[in-house]
């Protein structure tokens, strides 16, 4: 199963006269970093709400916010009125002194300090027990949105790494013209110049034997043909977080495309490695959204 990193949830439904909503986000990163953002009323519940979220869900920077509506108005607050009128009176006065409009007077007060003030009131358990199951809910609508992101993102890269796999095949066609035209161009080259150089034939094929194994591309062929392998078939293991083993895998496939394009010292070859390439970079845009 593949995940996205990206994904969104939401979950809402009632308790009394409170309407509850949860909503999850996620964007890319490297760890899990959840950040919490609940009412004042849910602040000493907010440990086990990251708990939660880190025991079902993994990697990626995640948002859960928790909001409820009531007729009753939030309760977790309390307006202490006797405060207010002391401000308003006395700010009034300024406003009447200089002829100022008394129109923002009580948005500014509300703005300060001991204005508005949290009640000592707790959290009732049987409130508790019903927003966490709608938390559950948002969670379950989380995972499913990064599944179905995930299968989507794991076609597109296994539809890349079977054309990295064919482009492979297409090598094979040039190879033995590619050591004729190796060949000829060193015979070539002896030929312009061997009135200048005398030459030991015995030692002289040694050279070119030693020379043609160096730039030999079976064993990057075949390993980049097993890291398209694993790469597969860690895509389609039980393995939940595989976005980092897949980055390694990648970064090995890269490594052999480019000694199999430093060697093969042939346009046709060259440009089926640059085809390589290209099917590579997709993939790791990809995997940096993978779980």
């Amino acid at each position: 199963m593949v995940y996205s990193m990206t994904g969104y949830g939401q979950a809402t439904g009632v308790f009394g006269s409170k309407s509850i909503k949860a909503e999850i986000r996620s964007l890319n990163g490297k760890t899990t970093d959840v950040r919490v953002k609940v009412p004042a009323l849910y602040r000493t519940k907010e440990l086990e709400i990251r708990n939660l979220l880190l025991e079902r869900s993994s990697r990626g920077k995640i948002d859960i916010t928790v909001t409820f509506e009531s007729d009753e108005g939030d309760d977790s607050y309390k307006i202490n009125s006797p405060l207010i009128k002391h401000y308003y009176e006395e700010l009034a006065k300024i406003a009447d002194d200089y002829q100022l409009s008394k129109n923002e007077l009580l948005p500014s007060i509300l703005r300060i300090p001991n204005v508005v003030e949290l009640t000592d009131k707790a959290l009732d358990e049987d409130e508790w027990l019903a927003s966490r199951a709608i938390i559950n809910e948002a969670v379950d609508a989380f995972n499913n949105f990064r599944q179905t992101e995930g299968e989507a993102m794991k076609k597109d890269m296994l539809d890349q790494v079977d054309f990295i796999h064919k482009l492979l095949e297409d090598v094979v066609p040039f190879e033995e013209s590619r050591i004729t035209a190796l060949k000829e161009k060193m015979n070539k080259n002896l030929k312009n110049h061997n009135d200048e150089i005398s030459i030991d034939k015995n030692r002289l094929e040694q050279e070119i034997l030693y020379y043609l194994e160096k730039l030999d591309i079976t064993e990057e062929k075949i390993r980049l043909a097993q890291h398209c392998k694993y790469f597969t078939e860690v895509m389609n293991g039980s393995e939940k977080v595989k976005g980092k083993k897949l980055s390694f895998i990648s970064q090995e496939m890269g490594r052999e495309m480019n000694t199999l394009g430093s060697k093969a010292q042939h346009s046709d070859i060259q440009q089926i490695v640059v085809n390589m390439k290209d099917a590579l970079e997709k993939i790791k845009e990809q995997i940096l959204n993978i779980v």
